[in-house]
């Protein structure tokens, strides 16, 4: 079984490269299976990190990561000669970010937002799946990742309504 991605793509980005190496997860984006889940799981400790923040602190360093993901996405697509390759798994960082703001402190509320963000990054409802066919660019590398994180930021939202 092999843990890490052979695609010829991948192998034109370097970890030595602080674009590449964020572009792919801190090197989550490797993984030869699901890297989108990896780059989620990868953003997790990013959360952490971030979750002692004030809220405005945290909504501006979340903005921060996205607006530095359209280069970063951009640029790691341009070298790999491929759009939105799978490897590339910032936007899942910024998506899972943007899910968690404001989220109930908790194990079981990173893992319901995590769960919701997987769903709809993985299922990409209308109007995710027509952004994700029709803009391009490293804006459009984001742009669906960044939408999913804002549904699953309403579920996550709803559900510390009613069950929090």
């Amino acid at each position: 079984m092999k843990l890490f991605s052979q695609d010829p793509a991948v192998k034109r980005l370097r970890l030595s490269n602080p674009i590449h190496f964020l572009a792919l997860g801190f090197g989550s984006g490797l993984a030869a299976k699901a890297p989108g889940t990896f780059g989620t799981i990868a953003a997790i400790p990013l959360y952490l990190l971030m979750s002692h923040l004030s809220l405005p602190v945290y909504l501006a360093l979340t903005l921060l990561i996205v607006l530095v993901g359209f280069y970063i996405c951009d640029k790691a697509a341009s070298d790999m000669q491929v759009h939105d390759h799978g490897a590339i798994v910032w936007d899942e960082v910024a998506g899972l970010l943007i899910t968690l703001i404001a989220a109930p402190a908790g194990w079981i509320w990173l893992l319901v937002g995590f769960g919701f963000f997987r769903f709809f990054d993985i299922l990409k409802p209308w109007p995710i799946r027509w952004l994700d066919a029709k803009v391009h660019g490293g804006f459009g590398i984001m742009i669906d990742d960044i939408l999913a994180g804002v549904f699953a930021f309403m579920c996550l939202q709803a559900c510390a309504y009613f069950f929090g």
